[in-house]
C-alpha cells in the first residue's frame, strides 16, 4: 500500500446536491422548495414553537413546579454504603475520597436503606430520623 493508492471506501463520498442548475437535474426552477409560501422564501423561517399565530403549546399550558439550582450540591448516602466504608469517623472529605459522593457535594445526608452493624461517628453529615435511630442503636453518634 502506498499513500498515492489510498482511496475512500466505496459509497462514502458522493457529490453535493446542486440545486437550481436546470430542468434536467430534477432540482431546477423552484430548487426543491415547492411553490410560494413562507418556506419557499429566502431569509428566515418561523421560530421554534411557532404555530402560525395560534397561542403556542408552551404558553397554553400552566406553569408548574420548581427545581432548585442548589440541588447539585446535595448528596445522599445509604446505611449499607456507610457499613461497607471501613471507617469509624466519617466526614465529607472521607466520603469524597471514597467516591461515594461527588466532589461538588456540600451537604450530605444519610438515609435509612440497608443495615448498619458497626459503630460509626458522623461529623458534619446529616441523617434522616430513621437513619439516626439505627446509627445510635449501633453505638454510633452524629456530631
Amino acid at each position: 500500500m502506498q499513500l498515492n493508492t489510498i482511496k475512500p471506501a466505496a459509497g462514502s463520498k458522493h457529490a453535493k446536491r446542486r440545486v437550481g442548475r436546470g430542468i434536467g437535474s430534477g432540482l431546477g426552477k423552484t430548487a426543491g422548495r415547492g411553490h410560494k409560501g413562507q418556506k419557499s422564501r429566502a431569509g428566515g423561517y418561523h421560530k421554534v414553537g411557532f404555530e402560525g399565530g395560534q397561542m403556542p403549546l408552551q404558553r397554553r399550558l400552566p406553569k408548574r413546579g420548581f427545581k432548585s439550582h442548589l440541588l447539585k450540591f446535595n448528596a445522599e448516602i445509604t446505611l449499607a454504603q456507610l457499613d461497607q466504608l471501613a471507617l469509624s469517623e466519617v466526614d465529607l472529605l472521607a466520603l469524597k475520597q471514597a467516591g461515594l459522593v461527588p466532589q461538588i457535594a456540600k451537604v450530605v445526608k444519610v438515609i435509612k436503606s440497608g443495615e448498619l452493624t458497626r459503630k460509626v461517628e458522623l461529623k458534619g453529615i446529616g441523617a434522616t430520623a430513621g437513619a439516626k435511630a439505627v446509627i445510635e442503636a449501633a453505638g454510633g453518634s452524629l456530631a
